[in-house]
């Protein structure tokens, strides 16, 4: 299978060239001026003395295709929410996952929830473009970038008040994540290169990082309240990035609440 990862990159690098156009930075600090409803991301997972559930809000991904026909981003928003889900992760890249950044604003001015931007940032500007829909966190990926580039988005975002998910994918990544100690480290047990998943990914990096000041999130591929307790009983991580089981789900709100009652 070709690199999933790297093509998402280069097509994402051809679309910054006509939104930084399109969207000044002056421009886009003035809108964030006007938001009112930002909340801290970390924060909140912090103070959740739970399982902290991130549910994911996506049309489509490249390993499964179109996963919802009659997609409606505010309808599953008030699933997630109103069955006790922490935090929301919200795909706005657009090509690959069919997201928007629209979506972000839009959830935000309904429902008063912090919402990670799941995009591929490559550059600083982002960090502004998606503050400027309203977005409380943002997403490193250390497979996507290198160390300055890592470096550069970090510091921007931690500059503009938001909250950082590092995510790794092996025990190389997951020790460079460690420099990043405001960041909450998210080990993705998808490996972004081949779409391959694995489970036991969370708990074979999971002695890299477990002396992170930041809290530590499992995510990609868990299927069920099964497999969070696996995960939970092996590592004591209680925080879940969770999105193609529960948009695929006959009963999301069932499983949302089977799986935050696992530490009960």
């Amino acid at each position: 299978m070709a690199n999933t990862l790297k093509q998402i990159i280069e097509d994402k690098k051809e679309s910054l060239i006509l939104i930084k156009k399109n969207n000044s930075l002056n421009s886009l600090e003035k809108k964030i001026k006007n938001i009112d409803f930002f909340i801290d991301f970390k924060k909140t997972v912090e103070a959740n003395k739970g399982i902290t559930l991130i549910s994911e809000i996506k049309k489509a991904s490249p390993s499964a295709g179109i996963l919802i026909k009659n997609f409606n981003h505010l309808d599953i928003a008030k699933i997630y929410i109103d069955n006790g889900s922490t935090c929301l992760s919200v795909l706005t890249e657009e090509k690959y996952f069919m997201g928007k950044p629209d979506y972000i604003t839009d959830i935000k001015k309904k429902f008063k929830i912090p919402i990670l931007a799941k995009d591929f940032f490559i550059d600083p500007y982002q960090i502004t473009l998606s503050k400027s829909y309203g977005s409380d966190c943002i997403l490193l990926i250390i497979a996507a970038l290198n160390g300055s580039q890592a470096d550069e988005i970090y510091d921007e975002a931690i500059k503009k008040n938001l909250s950082v998910i590092v995510e790794v994918h092996d025990k190389k990544e997951a020790e460079t994540a460690l420099k990043y100690k405001k960041a909450l480290i998210g080990i993705n047990n998808r490996n972004l290169k081949n779409l391959e998943i694995s489970i036991n990914n969370t708990i074979s990096i999971f002695e890299t990082v477990k002396n992170h000041q930041g809290p530590i999130i499992s995510e990609s591929g868990i299927k069920n309240e099964n497999d969070v307790k696996y995960i939970y009983d092996k590592t004591g991580i209680k925080n879940f990035l969770i999105g193609e089981s529960l948009l695929t789900s006959n009963d999301p709100a069932g499983l949302i609440k089977k799986i935050i009652q696992i530490n009960q």
